[in-house]
C-alpha cells in the first residue's frame, strides 16, 4: 500500500499502453477523493493482427547473400506513439495551470516509455511515479491501491 500524500487540485495519470485515467483529487492531503478528470483509450491489437505480410529479406550488397528483415512491431510502437501523446497532453496541463502535482501510475514498461517524453514542466510537477499497473481497475480500487 502506498498512503499517498497528494494536494488539492493533484493529477494522478494511471496509464499503461494503450489507456490512460486522468484523476483529480477534489479532497487534501489528509482526506483525498480523487475523481475522474479525463479518459483517453485506443484500441491496440497484437502486431500478429496488424501485420500484413511476413518479414522481408534485404540483398546483401556483395555476392549473393540475402538476410532476414526482423518484423515491425507495430503494437510496440502503437504503446509508445500513445504514451507520447499522453505525455504532451501532461505538458500542457502542466503548462497551462490546470494541475502544479503529479503522479505517475503505470506498469514499469509503460513507465519507461512514458519517462522518455517527460517536459521540463511534467519534472518539475512530478511528486512521484508508481510501478503499479491499476488502470483497469475501478476508481474504488485505485483509491484503496494507492491513497490507504
Amino acid at each position: 500500500m502506498q498512503n499517498l500524500k497528494i494536494g488539492n487540485g493533484a493529477w494522478v495519470v494511471v496509464c499503461d499502453g494503450a489507456k490512460a485515467l486522468i484523476l483529480e483529487n477534489n479532497g487534501d492531503k489528509l482526506h483525498p477523493d480523487l475523481r475522474t478528470r479525463e479518459v483517453f483509450e485506443q484500441e491496440n491489437p497484437p502486431t500478429s493482427a496488424q501485420g500484413a505480410d511476413k518479414p522481408g529479406r534485404s540483398h546483401s550488397s556483395v555476392g549473393p547473400g540475402r538476410s532476414a528483415v526482423g518484423q515491425t512491431d507495430w503494437h510496440d510502437q502503437a504503446e509508445e506513439r500513445f504514451l507520447k501523446n499522453l505525455a504532451e497532453k501532461i505538458h500542457l496541463a502542466v503548462h497551462g495551470g490546470k494541475t502544479k502535482e503529479l503522479v505517475i501510475v503505470a506498469p514499469p514498461r509503460a513507465l519507461g516509455m512514458i519517462r522518455e517524453n517527460y517536459t521540463p514542466a511534467i519534472k518539475g510537477a512530478l511528486r512521484e511515479e508508481i510501478d503499479k499497473d491499476l488502470v483497469k481497475m475501478p476508481l474504488d480500487q485505485i483509491e484503496k491501491n494507492l491513497l490507504h
